[in-house]
């Protein structure tokens, strides 16, 4: 059986020997892509990848998100279009989804789309579990990445910056 605690200050104490490398002041970030079966999220400049993240998602996270509490991490391109630095997660930016194909959708089978789904960090109080909460998709259908992570992509991605979430 591991030891929670070893592992923990293993992890520290790498973390700190290995820091991941401050991005260029300058560079523009112009594509956010998810690849959630990779639970993996990248950020673009160019063709150039910048940053790369492991991502926790919806704690139902195959498939498109079809209706509110399914669970479920959005598919498809949008946008992210603002962002909450009091939310209740440590800082959030929403992604645009429902779209209207998606709105479309769920009104069709009469349910509603959701939305206030958002790239965040922990919940609040909750920051010092760090890497661990992104062991497990936890969500309810959100893209969480660790509070330092959340920083740094809230410092690097401009609101409008497209986002493409694949399978």
């Amino acid at each position: 059986m591991f030891n929670l605690n070893v592992i923990i200050s293993a992890s520290l104490i790498l973390a700190s020997l290995f820091p991941a490398p401050p991005p260029a002041a300058n560079i523009n970030i112009d594509l956010v892509r998810v690849q959630k079966s990779e639970r993996r999220m990248q950020l673009l400049s160019g063709e150039t990848l910048v940053r790369e993240y492991k991502i926790a998602l919806g704690a139902r996270p195959i498939g498109h998100k079809r209706w509110q509490g399914d669970e479920r991490t959005p598919e498809g391109r949008y946008a992210l279009d603002w962002r909450n630095p009091n939310s209740i997660a440590h800082k959030s930016i929403h992604i645009s989804y429902p779209n209207a194909q998606d709105s479309a959708a769920a009104k069709s089978i009469g349910v509603p789309p959701g939305g206030a789904i958002m790239i965040h960090g922990a919940a609040n109080g909750y920051g010092w579990w760090g890497w661990v909460l992104q062991l497990i998709d936890w969500t309810d259908g959100c893209i969480a990445v660790t509070n330092q992570e959340m920083d740094e992509i809230w410092t690097l991605v401009q609101d409008g910056t497209p986002i493409e979430i694949n399978p």
